[in-house]
């Protein structure tokens, strides 16, 4: 699937087909449906999940909690835009 096939499958009423729980998660994401995706995330014990629910709780303000999720990631603490930052995961999340 494309990036920009995604994005555009965020203005559907039903994510795409066959995508997995991470993409799934990041499309109720950008649909701004917070707890769902908070709530499909927070199962998956992957460092990219981990990655999702770090960003989430940017998204919610929670910035101690999104530190923790960084952690265990393995990532830095994102000073990216939320927009830049979510495209980044999806990108990674696609390819």
């Amino acid at each position: 699937m494309k990036y920009s096939n995604f994005i555009a499958s965020t203005s559907n009423n039903t994510p795409p087909k066959g995508i997995s729980n991470l993409l799934l998660s990041m499309w109720h994401a950008l649909r701004d449906e917070w707890d769902i995706a908070h709530e499909i995330v927070q199962d998956i014990k992957s460092k990219d999940a981990a990655w999702i629910h770090a960003y989430l709780h940017r998204v919610e303000g929670d910035l101690s909690n999104a530190n923790y999720w960084y952690s265990r990631a393995s990532k830095d603490t994102s000073n990216l835009s939320l927009n830049i930052e979510a495209k980044e995961i999806v990108m990674d999340l696609i390819t």
